[in-house]
């Protein structure tokens, strides 16, 4: 395996995931905290999520809303697919896939943090998303059959991954034939040297694990996707300074992209 879709050597794998776990803790309890990334209905709507959608949905998981980009367009989710969402949060884009598929399809929404399970599923009781469904577990490993999915959603999630190419192949795994990946994710133009990439602050903060973006679609193509749409983000942006620093330095950028099992 490629050591560019891979942990670097000098990253605490368990260290990164705690403090993942912290940040989207935080995320899901206090919204209104300071982050490095910009949050809630505003960015939504600027990264392309339209007005009427987000009428539908519980307002709350939207104040959580933490993603990067818009794909939706790219997914072209029908009546009675199913769906998972890896990395879901706090829900939002879950509950828009729902919307999307409708009464007759499923969406399972697979994360992590126990914080953010608990706030989305007492969202979705709430508002009686009843094809919406949560689970704890790793973006690397779903415990699903293959081919059960007509589409895999993601959005500001690989990048945080230790392995990348593992989550990718598991999204091509985890697809039907002809099935469809649309994600959302920060990647770089230049390669980040070891001194970013070995700090599990910096992974967390989604700078240290975004991948150069050419090797993180030759690992898509690995995994057995054909790549069909790539497009740049320019809406989405970052606030701290260490992250605008990242972006001058590296050109690290958010992309929208899709690709289909062959």
């Amino acid at each position: 395996m490629s050591t560019a879709t891979a942990a670097k050597p000098g990253l605490d794998t368990a260290d990164l995931e705690q403090k993942v776990k912290e940040m989207y803790r935080d995320v899901a309890r206090d919204p209104g905290g300071e982050f490095h990334f910009e949050m809630g209905r505003a960015l939504a709507e600027r990264l392309g999520y339209p007005p009427a959608d987000l009428d539908r949905i519980p307002a709350a998981a939207i104040d959580s809303f933490a993603g990067v980009g818009y794909y939706f367009h790219l997914a072209q989710l029908k009546e009675g697919e199913a769906v998972v969402d890896l990395g879901s949060g706090s829900g939002m884009d879950s509950f828009v896939a729902a919307l999307h598929v409708g009464a007759t399809g499923k969406v399972l929404g697979v994360d992590m943090t126990e914080e953010q399970l608990e706030k989305s599923e007492r969202l979705r009781a709430a508002a009686g998303f009843a094809s919406v469904s949560y689970q704890k577990g790793y973006i690397e490993r779903v415990p699903r059959a293959d081919g059960t999915f007509d589409a895999v959603i993601s959005n500001g999630v690989i990048n945080l991954a230790p392995d990348k190419q593992q989550a990718f192949n598991e999204a091509a795994r985890l697809l039907r034939r002809g099935g469809r990946l649309a994600i959302a994710d920060i990647v770089t133009e230049a390669q980040l040297p070891d001194g970013v990439t070995e700090k599990a602050d910096l992974w967390a903060a989604c700078i240290g694990g975004a991948m150069q973006v050419d090797q993180y679609l030759e690992a898509i193509k690995r995994a057995g996707l054909r790549l069909e749409t790539i497009q740049d983000n320019p809406q989405y942006r970052f606030i701290s300074d260490n992250a605008k620093s990242a972006v001058r330095k590296w050109g690290v950028k958010s992309v929208s992209l899709l690709a289909v099992k062959a």
